[in-house]
């Protein structure tokens, strides 16, 4: 797993994570239209990407490549909020999304059955 992508970073991994395979181009292009962030700070990022291991870089064409899912970025910055913020406890996170009152009832409902899902994979 690479190094801990910056929120920049991460706005160029989540349009080739959503978009699959793409030359750098097409993703410097997708960034200035989203960001309005110039060429050659797209082609840092991605060249940034690429030292950290979450990219490769396909020839021709300078194609971008994901060697890292958006779920194992996803994963890891969970596990590192959960222990820099809520002292190792997921239970913790959980409590504290939930008095905060930001969920909808149909929010409530999801949570509770991914709740449900999760114990029955976890009874042996």
């Amino acid at each position: 797993m690479p190094n801990t992508l910056g929120d920049a970073e991460l706005k160029v991994m989540r349009v080739i994570w959503s978009r699959g395979d793409l030359p750098a181009r097409e993703v410097a292009q997708i960034i200035t239209d989203t960001y309005g962030w110039n060429t050659n700070t797209t082609y840092t990022l991605l060249k940034r990407c690429i030292k950290k291991g979450a990219l490769e870089r396909i020839e021709p064409n300078f194609i971008c490549h994901a060697l890292i899912a958006k779920e194992q970025v996803q994963k890891r910055a969970t596990q590192e909020l959960i222990d820099k913020v809520f002292d190792g406890s997921a239970e913790l996170l959980f409590a504290s999304l939930i008095s905060q009152g930001d969920l909808s009832p149909q929010d409530i409902q999801r949570l509770k059955a991914r709740i449900d899902q999760a114990e029955k994979e976890a009874q042996p």
